[in-house]
């Protein structure tokens, strides 16, 4: 209860000291912070990555247009540093102008996927809020009908049309990071149960598997874990049919129990300055985090 209520006041808690925690879930503030710690994650623990460059929700031209360059110089630093098979770069449609004309934000999308995928990069099409379902899910079908399919998607479990957005997107046979989804929502459109959403995450997964699609499974929750490998098992997946993936920073321990159980395993690696709604997302999704809040205000000088 009292970790629910401070993170309830996170608004009220000094930014000095979600910068403090937020340094566990976020590689840095800068594109070298966030490809040493991909090779870090590689060469300690054979985990893959994916980079995403913090910000989205953005609402000026200018400001997608520096957002763009910014995805751009991950593809090229992956390539550099000779990443490219374990490293992909994941990008938030609103950060590329979404939320301003969506003609303007599949520009700035497909010029990133033809480049990813020219260099020989997977990149992978966040999904946010459902103001924006529709839209990104389009962009991605309008991605794969140009013939450009070095390209994912993102689904939610807690949203209740995520089953059928499967389904609609059999043709495709796409390649899904299945989570359960962080954004508040109206009960109309979400699952407000915790165990609703968990069944609709294992219902999701077993439509994936059962229609060919590559499954991201994206959970550091321990019943769901222990769902997928029984999926895993019984469906006889190989290697190249599936992978888990966990962000930067929480449960650690879990993810290298993963790897060393032989399953592949994606670290989400967010980097840059806009590091307060990341920050403050991770932590109401986690209120067992807070007790971390409580003491770096009662400690601070």
């Amino acid at each position: 209860m009292l970790n629910n209520l401070i993170v309830a006041t996170l608004p009220l808690v000094p930014k000095p000291i979600i910068r403090q925690i937020s340094r566990r879930y976020i590689a840095g503030d800068t594109l070298d912070d966030a490809i040493a710690t991909a090779r870090t994650l590689l060469d300690e623990e054979g985990a893959r990555s994916t980079i995403d460059v913090l910000g989205e929700f953005v609402d000026t031209r200018e400001r997608a247009l520096v957002d763009k360059e910014d995805s751009s110089a991950v593809l090229d630093a992956i390539d550099a540093h000779g990443l490219k098979a374990t490293a992909g770069l994941s990008i938030k449609p609103t950060s590329l102008g979404l939320g301003i004309d969506e003609e303007f934000a599949y520009g700035n999308i497909r010029d990133l996927a033809v480049k990813a995928r020219d260099l020989g990069i997977f990149m992978r099409i966040d999904m946010e809020n459902t103001p924006y379902t529709d839209a990104t899910l389009a962009t991605y079908r309008r991605l794969r009908d140009e013939g450009i399919d070095n390209v994912g998607i993102v689904l939610q479990s807690m949203l209740r049309r995520t089953e059928q957005d499967i389904r609609d997107l059999v043709a495709y046979r796409p390649s899904i990071r299945l989570c359960k989804g962080i954004y508040r929502e109206e009960r109309d459109v979400a699952f407000q149960d915790r165990e609703e959403v968990r069944d609709c995450f294992r219902r999701c997964l077993r439509l994936m598997v059962e229609n060919g699609m590559y499954a991201a499974i994206a959970t550091h929750d321990d019943a769901l874990l222990e769902d997928a490998y029984e999926v895993i098992a019984a469906h006889g997946l190989g290697p190249d049919q599936y992978e888990f993936q966990m962000l930067l920073g929480v449960k650690e321990r879990t993810r290298r129990e993963i790897l060393s159980a032989g399953h592949n395993l994606r670290v989400y690696v967010p980097f840059g300055e806009d590091w307060y709604g990341y920050s403050s997302r991770r932590l109401k999704e986690n209120p067992a985090m807070a007790g971390m809040i409580a003491k770096a205000v009662l400690l601070r000088q």
